[in-house]
């Protein structure tokens, strides 16, 4: 994805524009002999250039349904579908080409590789995908410039600020067009202002680009700027108010 390729959010019918749906998703752990139910029967759906906030309490289970939803894990009953596509009981291969393509990640800490540039940890995943060196630099220059780290180009993690890491790394997740980007408490470690231009970079993108996004957070005041807000109450997803 370039930005002189994002669009905005298409109209039509609304299954076309399903990025991401959970159905009827269980997930079971044990211990000592004893079923700890995480997920039962959970239940969500997430359109293309809509912003979710995943509010619940430390071992409600986001953690969990954040990596049902990334294909990292896979359910013990239910089915989950990116793009539409029924991803459950697909082989280990498949299964890493569609995270690698069609699904960004972006953690508290932002993973950055210390030894590139910000340029560097943006291309990378694109020419692995594939991509000439070139065309990938290029899409990565747009990015960050979009993220208005234009000046920042060559610069390695530690030579960036805490919210300009972060935003290399929203960068990064959204480099090769994912329909899905999934955030695990992405400004939990910034301070308040930074937090705060960290999100609206965030929101600004998903709002370009039509990606979808799932965004696990503590913080309230985040949560109410986004499109919808869920928690998890006995394994079963709830929308809030």
């Amino acid at each position: 994805m370039t930005m002189e390729q994002v669009s905005t959010v298409a109209t039509g019918n609304p299954q076309e524009n399903l990025a991401l749906s959970l159905r009827g998703v269980a997930k079971r752990y044990f211990e000592g002999g004893q079923g700890l139910e995480i997920l039962s029967g959970a239940e969500l759906d997430v359109y293309n250039g809509e912003l979710v906030a995943l509010v619940a309490p430390s071992g409600a289970g986001k953690s969990t349904l954040l990596h049902m939803a990334g294909l990292l894990d896979s359910p013990d009953e239910g089915e989950v579908y990116i793009g539409g596509q029924a991803c459950s009981g697909l082989g280990d291969n498949e299964r890493t080409r569609i995270r690698r393509m069609d699904i960004g990640f972006v953690y508290q800490f932002h993973q950055l590789l210390p030894e590139f540039s910000a340029l560097e940890n943006v291309a990378l995943p694109q020419m692995i995908a594939g991509l000439k060196r070139a065309v990938a630099e290029e899409r990565a220059k747009q990015l960050l410039e979009y993220m208005r780290l234009g000046a920042r180009l060559s610069h390695r993690p530690a030579q960036l600020s805490g919210g300009e890491q972060q935003r290399v790394a929203i960068a990064r997740a959204v480099a090769n067009g994912p329909r899905v980007l999934l955030a695990d408490e992405p400004t939990g470690n910034l301070d308040p202002t930074t937090s705060s231009y960290v999100f609206d970079a965030l929101k600004a993108l998903v709002r370009a680009s039509g990606v979808c996004a799932l965004l696990a957070t503590h913080n309230m005041e985040l949560a109410k700027r986004m499109d919808r807000r869920i928690t998890l109450r006995q394994g079963k997803i709830v929308e809030l108010k």
